[in-house]
């Protein structure tokens, strides 16, 4: 990983290039390429801010925070770039799970969840908005967009379901009433 350090409006400490250095260091976990790393660490007056910029091969990764402290500022600015990166990767892994899994037995998984399961957190929260749609309408949304499942409200009966795609192909379909 190459690292260049500038500092604007003060001059800079060896000890700040050295900490962004040692913190940007453990995102090397994240990126398998050869990456350039850019910090600038600017003051204005009690306003400390770090601005990271982060290119591989076709990857272009950017955070800046401000904080009263400079040791905060780039913390938080590389936590930013972490949860990107964690992203990242997570997309990545989902593609190769998409493809992997009609090739894969059921036994493999079961192993795969289990170990999951131990670690679980919860890594993101949605808001849905249910929409009043009809079944017909629900699996064309499905077959239209990249969407593994569909949560709507039935215009019929107003309960809330939940239409997914099965491993073979097929849709299923939840049906919750209250």
């Amino acid at each position: 990983m190459k690292i260049s350090v500038t500092f604007r409006n003060s001059e800079g400490e060896e000890w700040q290039k050295e900490y962004a250095e040692e913190r940007l260091n453990k995102l090397k976990r994240y990126i398998d390429d050869p990456v350039d790393a850019h910090v600038i660490l600017s003051v204005e007056k009690f306003r400390n801010t770090a601005e990271i910029n982060l290119m591989a091969n076709g990857l272009n990764i950017n955070s800046k925070e401000e904080e009263k402290d400079m040791h905060l500022a780039i913390d938080n600015a590389i936590e930013k770039i972490e949860r990107q990166l964690k992203k990242r990767k997570e997309k990545i892994r989902g593609f190769k799970n998409s493809n992997a899994r009609s090739g894969e037995a059921e036994g493999e998984f079961a192993g795969e969840d289990a170990e999951e399961a131990a670690e679980s957190k919860v890594v993101e929260i949605r808001k849905v908005v249910l929409k009043p749609m009809s079944i017909d309408d629900a699996v064309l949304e499905m077959e239209t967009s990249k969407n593994r499942f569909v949560i709507y409200r039935d215009s019929s009966t107003e309960d809330v379901n939940v239409i997914y795609r099965r491993d073979d192909g097929k849709f299923a379909l939840l049906e919750i009433s209250s």
